[in-house]
């Protein structure tokens, strides 16, 4: 999985590639606390081994690497359950994010472009989305959590896979991509690569790129240096590694909707999306995850067979079904930067 935060560029890497955002803002950033009035602290959050128990994780991946672990992925989705995100782009590139730690209720600008306060960026439209990272599989319907996880499992199962091919118990096992000597150097003024560190695909979802990692450690740590000048600790941390995967599964891309949005129903097609064969459903999380080189292929893509293979043995071994799933995204168009 490559998320590349970069002016309009995507990036994929030659084995577990996947498609990642992509935007490039030019000079510093600012880090300043936001003022908020004390509020009183939010009730705690139920764990999320009440959705899926350590017996349930070790049936899905029989094969795993022994860094993969049940408490370390629970523990990487309860913490960051505390995390929410708000970002505003101006000017198509200028861009502030605000992170909210919700267990002390403080809020915090973590990135501001240096162009945000300037004449020409503030006439320009407002884009602006939240991401409420608590929402990963937790809402109201059970069935909607079900083959959310599904899914999720289903995506994270296809790119660290390794083994048997066609039985689904070989995923979770590749902590990073195998070829560990390509450049993935990408244009980032505000995430500029840390001398002597690489960054190549590393944990479920294969992150790559150093906008990705920068990007990532802004809203999962609130300071981009720790993954941008430690990329190493998402295979070397397996709390750190899911919450990579979770971080790309909930936060939307430049174009793209969020997985997440897809397959909770949030995410509706626009008549451009109708045009391009772009429809609700797993289908749609594989053109998020990978949809350049998988997607509008036909539906004798391998790969994409595959992650749709992983999908329904997982529906089956959590105990759900997806009647009316969307699953293939061979007849639909990617979105291009």
């Amino acid at each position: 999985m490559k998320l590349i935060i970069s002016s309009a560029k995507v990036a994929v890497s030659s084995l577990l590639a996947v498609t990642l955002l992509s935007f490039s803002c030019g000079g510093t950033s600012t880090k300043n606390v936001v003022p908020k009035p004390r509020q009183a602290a939010p009730a705690k959050r139920s764990s999320f081994s009440k959705m899926i128990s350590e017996q349930q994780f070790n049936e899905l991946f029989p094969q795993r690497n022994k860094f993969y672990t049940y408490q370390a992925f629970i523990k990487a989705v309860d913490e960051l359950a505390n995390i929410s995100v708000k970002v505003t782009r101006r000017a198509v590139s200028v861009y502030q994010i605000v992170r909210t730690d919700k267990a002390t209720g403080k809020a915090a600008i973590v990135r501001q472009d240096v162009d945000w306060n300037e004449a020409w960026a503030k006439v320009k439209p407002d884009s602006t989305y939240s991401v409420d990272y608590g929402g990963f599989c937790s809402g109201n319907d059970a069935a909607i959590n079900k083959r959310e996880l599904a899914a999720f499992f289903a995506q994270i199962a296809h790119e660290t896979r390794h083994g048997m091919n066609g039985e689904y118990k070989d995923g979770l096992m590749l902590l990073h991509e195998d070829n560990t000597t390509l450049n993935y150097f990408g244009d980032s003024d505000e995430y500029p690569p840390y001398k002597g560190q690489k960054y190549y695909g590393r944990g479920p979802m294969q992150i790559s790129y150093n906008g990705n990692y920068g990007y990532a450690s802004d809203c999962i740590f609130g300071d981009e240096k720790i993954l941008l000048n430690n990329p190493g600790l998402v295979e070397t941390d397996p709390v750190v590694a899911f919450k990579t995967a979770v971080y790309f599964w909930m936060t939307p891309q430049t174009q793209k909707p969020s997985a997440h949005d897809v397959m909770t129903g949030k995410w509706q097609p626009t008549v451009v999306d109708k045009a391009k064969g772009r429809t609700p459903g797993f289908g749609m999380t594989i053109n998020i995850v990978n949809g350049e080189l998988e997607c509008n292929k036909g539906d004798d893509m391998y790969n994409m067979k595959d992650r749709i293979g992983f999908y329904q043995a997982f529906l089956v071994k959590l105990g759900v079904i997806d009647p009316n799933c969307a699953c293939s995204c061979g007849k639909m168009e990617p979105y291009r930067n």
